[in-house]
């Protein structure tokens, strides 16, 4: 007798569930799962399409291109740097803490870091950072004109850092370039570099930590006492009013 196998009828394709909706928060989500998993080079729009189970183009409607899905990574990371602040002291402290959490965030993300160094980010999250940075320099009676001017140094300051120690983290050389540069310094000839030979303790004295710190507070007494240069405009508009 001849056994009948017993088979589904095909499925119609509207009754399989339908595709969450397309929108730039899914799409940023794929992509910071991408980076955390795989890198920043992995991080791609066919990638992402690929996880969301659509096609590239259709990306395009929500992100420009690819310079602009790093862009809004970055300021999707910068989401945890201006939480509510936890540091009791001066407005100086925190400037401090707004900095040390911008640097921890490019210093787990190398790729991000150096990309930060090209682009000009303008998300919200960025600009809530800069609201919170220009709120704490007029809270310390910087004036208006040098604070709008010592912001960009500070931020370019603490990327710079994260750059350098994030890049140095991962590299298989940096111990071995560190050793030769102390060696270096530690041996130099004291006729021909005298006043290495007389700091060469201090050159290398301090932690990461303290070194950071002080350098924001250079940064910061430097703006408050240094007058800012006149740019054209206002020189023109100076004259025009004369």
């Amino acid at each position: 007798m001849m056994k009948h196998e017993h088979t589904s009828p095909p499925r119609s394709r509207r009754e399989r569930p339908a595709k969450p909706a397309l929108t730039r928060q899914g799409i940023i989500d794929a992509a910071l799962a991408i980076l955390r998993e795989e890198g920043l080079h992995k991080v791609t729009m066919r990638r992402i399409a690929d996880e969301l189970d659509t096609g590239p183009a259709s990306l395009y409607v929500y992100v420009r291109n690819t310079t602009d899905l790093h862009v809004q990574i970055l300021d999707a990371l910068l989401a945890t740097v201006t939480e509510p602040l936890t540091v009791e002291g001066t407005w100086r402290d925190r400037v401090k803490q707004v900095l040390t959490r911008y640097t921890l965030v490019l210093f787990n993300y190398p790729e991000i870091a150096r990309m930060t160094l090209t682009i000009h980010p303008s998300g919200p999250n960025y600009l809530a950072l800069l609201e919170q940075l220009l709120a704490l320099l007029k809270e310390g009676e910087m004036p208006d004109r040098e604070a709008a001017w010592v912001v960009d140094l500070l931020l370019l300051y603490a990327t710079a850092i994260a750059v350098e120690h994030s890049t140095r983290q991962t590299s298989s050389v940096a111990v071995d370039e560190d050793s030769a540069l102390v060696a270096a310094i530690t041996t130099v000839d004291t006729r021909v570099h005298p006043f290495i030979a007389q700091l060469g303790n201090e050159l290398f004295s301090g932690n990461g930590p303290d070194r950071f710190a002080w350098s924001i507070d250079v940064l910061l007494s430097g703006a408050l006492s240094t007058p800012r240069a006149a740019t054209e405009q206002e020189k023109t508009d100076f004259i025009q009013e004369q």
